[in-house]
């Protein structure tokens, strides 16, 4: 086995919806004004009983069935969170505690907007070395518990929930080699800081950055897969706000392919976003087993990562 893949995919969002209307009661905020600004119309917001690692074991679950396997199988665990309370145990420890594995080993990662990307990178390096065999990949973030509800300038992006995903090993590789970085003199523009920690972030420098120097990174993560942009069948961005997604992807120049607009949905749920919107695609079936799919998150850090993936 030389090679990774994708076999299965997974997400939870918490029952409780917040609408525009909603925080219009919280804030000095309409409907009008979220959407015009950022495209969001409703988010889902964990209860305080609803911690990081139960929405990513939900995740987590989902996956696992829809791959036929058992939490017996997975030998590695992966969480990508920057929303975690304690240091130990770990989120991954967590999970793999829930779902009741046995001996997995478990690693959290926090780049933040692109953790889960990051992650599945990882998994793809320790399945091709050999130190793995299946791996359970997850982006969880509750955003809801670091933000500032009376800031209108961030406490309307944010959403909490979970997405999954498991890699296993597979003689041709189906996820295609990651493109990685940061641009740490930036890394201030986007936060989350403080006692308590708090989310910020400087809105029109994340959105400058993301809209005129990540389109070539993204087509230089396609060129590394041996395709072009015109060869994709969907393009899954971090679901930062609608209004750096659409011209994100419009100079990407993956004409062909559907756009993962979940943001209005589910608002920026950090590390869980590129997961969530993902498993959609594929449980509508508006993508389908084999199709070609950039994946290319970032955010905080002024991090990003990317790479095209095989669909599940």
């Amino acid at each position: 086995m030389n090679g990774s893949r994708i076999t299965a995919v997974g997400h939870y969002q918490p029952a409780r919806v917040l609408t525009n209307e909603d925080l219009a009661e919280l804030v000095d905020t309409s409907d009008e004004w979220i959407t015009s600004r950022v495209g969001i119309r409703t988010r889902h917001i964990a209860g305080p009983d609803e911690p990081v690692d139960e929405l990513a074991a939900h995740a987590a679950a989902k996956a696992l069935a829809a791959a036929g396997l058992t939490p017996e199988d997975i030998d590695l665990v992966l969480v990508a969170t920057s929303t975690a309370v304690d240091r130990s145990p770990n989120m991954a420890a967590r999970v793999a505690a829930r779902l009741g594995m046995p001996s997995p080993a478990v690693m959290d990662l926090n780049v933040v907007c692109a953790g889960f990307t990051h992650a599945l990178a990882t998994a793809d390096h320790a399945v091709r070395a050999g130190g793995a065999t299946r791996v359970l990949v997850i982006g969880a973030d509750k955003m809801s518990e670091v933000t500032d509800w009376t800031d209108r300038t961030t406490c309307v992006l944010v959403g909490d929930g979970a997405g999954a995903a498991v890699v296993e090993a597979a003689e041709e590789s189906a996820i295609g080699p990651v493109l990685w970085g940061s641009v740490p003199e930036m890394g201030h523009a986007v936060r989350i800081e403080g006692t308590p920690a708090r989310f910020a972030q400087e809105g029109q420098s994340v959105y400058r950055w993301a809209t005129t120097k990540l389109p070539a990174i993204a087509r230089k993560a396609c060129e590394r897969a041996g395709l072009t942009p015109e060869d994709l069948a969907a393009v899954v961005l971090h679901q930062a706000n609608l209004r750096i997604i659409e011209p994100l992807a419009g100079k990407i120049g993956a004409v062909n392919a559907v756009v993962a607009r979940d943001v209005v949905e589910s608002g920026n749920t950090s590390a869980a976003s590129i997961p969530i919107a993902l498993s959609k695609l594929v449980e509508r079936g508006e993508i389908s087993t084999g199709d070609r799919v950039l994946l290319f998150g970032f955010g905080g850090n002024l991090s990003y990562a990317g790479q095209v993936i095989h669909c599940p």
